[in-house]
């Protein structure tokens, strides 16, 4: 898998990056006499506008190529944690995108446009949220500080090539991080200097920018030199060092200079954060160990008489029986946690997939029906809804409150394959093609896509309204890929 990935990023980045780097040569002629934009750091490397059309073009990648994780509950948890960090950034000038990975590497990334990805291993290894939130600082400090756009503007003075295989690099690295080093550094010995030398200061501005963060949201400052010292603890005897610590390089001087920085905030000793903890027990339940191993590990946890969560514990061990069918089990265990906290997503979301499970979805939509009133859009609510919807036959009701959602948010994955479903079930299939045509084109293969929505145009008979519905989005999809190619 590995292999399969490296090799398909390599060739996607070489190719978006030979298109960056003539950006970059093109706007080093045409704006040459021009004066730089006032607070806007390296613009005329690459214009904001540009840098969010890159991103959105590896999103997409990603998406096809990569393991990223669609979880509306844990998407929702990630996504408000990032956004109580970026209302306290400066210059946060996108609409910042946090995700999921499925690596037990302990890494986390950021890239073009405020996206900003981070691997299941490191919330497993995160002992409380301000180390979390810490890390995610430091990524929206990479993203506000447009370090890789400053990269690429200290590099126009070399040749394209070398512009290439840096950004080429960089983007390789989020999937495979030693084959990424290895590009960044496959120039001549002073251009890999260069980048040397630009990360180091890369990092350092992230840690000062990200911890001033991290103390005005509300968490611990502490939290980025404690993650360090586990980091740095856990791999003192290992020859191959994880993920992060080759994108990230930790040295003594980084963490003692983390430790001095949060001293000059107030510590906040902040007790044990629930929903973290539930998202931690979530990540390894369903995606870090294996079925068997997730039950006897979430028993014993529960056993034990000294836990940090004893709520967390029950809700991992109910999801570990989910895994390995004993429905039952985990129902019994999530009826009591419920009972608590009639309102909590995790819950929730778990209870409508052991309803369904038990062939009872009308339970799950009851369950629902109040939670939704209140919050019609929250993503974790409406989804499950729709699903249950849908397990009940309910394809009409599905269906129109999933066109609801998806006008808030309309590059949900998810959503689009419920809607892709209801629509199949309710054998209205042009809809269907149409709504498969845009999971297509979440994962940028615009030509799958437009032969979706080929297929919808055949089905649409005499709906001539709906055909030129069709044909508009096909020339939408079209103009996309044509756009990419102008970069």
């Amino acid at each position: 898998m590995i292999k399969t990935l490296s090799a398909s990023l390599a060739a996607f980045s070489f190719a978006l990056t030979m298109s960056l780097a003539a950006v970059a040569q093109d706007a080093n002629y045409s704006n040459k006499n021009a004066l730089p934009e006032i607070g806007v750091v390296a613009s005329d490397a690459i214009s904001l506008d540009k840098e969010m059309i890159v991103g959105d073009a590896v999103m997409r990648q990603m998406r096809g190529q990569s393991p990223v994780i669609s979880d509306p509950v844990l998407d929702e948890y990630l996504q408000d944690l990032g956004n109580r960090l970026v209302l306290h950034a400066d210059n946060a000038k996108f609409p910042f995108e946090f995700f999921w990975v499925n690596n037990d590497a302990i890494n986390a990334f950021a890239f073009f446009g405020g996206h900003i990805g981070v691997h299941t291993g490191l919330m497993r290894r995160a002992n409380n949220e301000s180390e979390l939130a810490s890390v995610l600082a430091h990524e929206v400090s990479h993203v506000t500080q447009r370090h890789i756009a400053r990269r690429m503007q200290a590099q126009q003075r070399s040749s394209p090539l070398a512009l290439a295989s840096l950004i080429g690099g960089i983007l390789i690295a989020m999937a495979n991080p030693e084959a990424g080093i290895a590009a960044m550094q496959a120039g001549s010995a002073a251009n890999a200097q260069m980048q040397i030398d630009y990360t180091r200061s890369n990092e350092q501005e992230a840690d000062r920018i990200g911890i001033a963060m991290l103390a005005r949201a509300g968490f611990d400052p502490a939290g980025a030199a404690s993650f360090f010292s586990t980091m740095a603890e856990e791999y003192r005897m290992v020859s191959k060092p994880p993920a992060r610590l080759l994108t990230h390089p930790l040295t003594e001087t980084r963490i003692a200079d983390a430790r001095s920085r949060a001293a000059d905030y107030p510590r906040r000793f902040l007790p044990i954060n629930k929903q973290f903890e539930l998202a931690k027990a979530r990540i390894k339940a369903r995606y870090s160990f294996e079925d068997d191993y997730a039950v006897e590990y979430f028993k014993a946890s529960v056993d034990q008489s000294v836990q940090r969560s004893k709520e967390a514990s029950m809700y991992g061990l109910a999801l570990a029986y989910m895994r390995v069918d004993e429905i039952e089990k985990a129902k019994a265990i999530m009826d009591k946690l419920l009972a608590s906290d009639k309102s909590n997503l995790f819950y929730l979301d778990a209870m409508t997939d052991i309803y369904i499970s038990m062939g009872q979805p009308l339970n799950a939509v009851k369950m629902l029906s109040p939670h939704i009133e209140h919050n019609p859009r929250n993503q974790v609510l409406a989804l499950n809804h729709a699903n249950a919807l849908i397990s009940a036959q309910k394809y009409d009701d599905a269906i129109s409150l999933l066109k609801d959602f998806l006008l808030v948010k309309k590059d949900y994955q998810i959503a689009h394959q419920l809607m892709s479903e209801a629509y199949q079930k309710a054998k209205r299939f042009s809809q269907m093609h149409q709504s498969k045509a845009e999971v297509y084109a979440l994962y940028g293969a615009y030509n799958r896509a437009v032969d979706e929505l080929q297929y919808a145009y055949n089905f649409a008979g005499d709906d001539h309204l709906q055909k030129q519905r069709i044909r508009a989005r096909i020339k939408q999809f079209r103009d996309q890929e044509e756009r990419l190619e102008r970069l």
